[in-house]
């Protein structure tokens, strides 16, 4: 069926902070962040299974937040605090041990080191911080935190969702994967 411009436009809601790729988003971040809140209780391959199915779930809904116009710049703040960063990351710290560093290359082609634990909890942070200050329930605090999480999106969390699929996808898929194919070397995903 096809919808013409004029029925769109009927279908369209007022308020943009309540489209469905916002509401989308909400159910996405929530579950992200209810699992990481207590990502001790897992083994390191529950996680990155977890996170292999989620990861890219999380950044096609970050690709679709709409642009908003933040009516009230004063609203926007953090939640987050460093000792429940710290918790988050700590616990998958401790679960992933060596499989949690891995390189990237950073914008020069430099290789610069990063971190599963790290990049993990940073996206639980920005997450988090969203549906809470979402959760004010008041058209500028909705604003700020769509603004917010987009512009997070496009520097931070999206990025980071990138790189760490990658290295996600290689521990969880080391042993079907030829290394022959890379000249026997064993870390050619860094």
């Amino acid at each position: 069926m096809t919808v013409s411009p004029m029925n769109a436009k009927k279908h369209k809601p007022d308020d943009p902070t309540i489209s469905p790729p916002v509401l989308e988003m909400i159910t996405v971040a929530n579950e992200y962040c209810l699992f990481f809140e207590r990502a001790g209780n897992y083994k390191a391959d529950d996680i990155l299974e977890y996170y292999q199915k989620m990861a890219p779930l999380l950044y096609l809904k970050g690709a679709l937040l709409p642009v908003v116009q933040v009516s009230d710049e004063a609203v926007a703040q953090c939640f987050v605090t460093e000792e429940q960063w710290e918790t988050v990351f700590r616990s998958l710290r401790e679960q992933f041990k060596s499989l949690d560093v891995y390189y990237v290359l950073d914008h020069h082609n430099d290789t610069t080191e990063t971190s599963l634990s790290e990049n993990m909890a940073d996206i639980y942070q920005d997450l988090k911080d969203f549906l809470m200050l979402y959760q004010k329930n008041m058209t500028p605090a909705r604003e700020s935190a769509i603004a917010q999480l987009r512009k997070l999106y496009q520097t931070r969390w999206g990025p980071a969702i990138i790189t760490s699929l990658q290295k996600v996808h290689h521990i969880l898929y080391k042993d079907a994967i030829d290394p022959a194919i890379f000249d026997n070397d064993d870390e050619w995903l860094v």
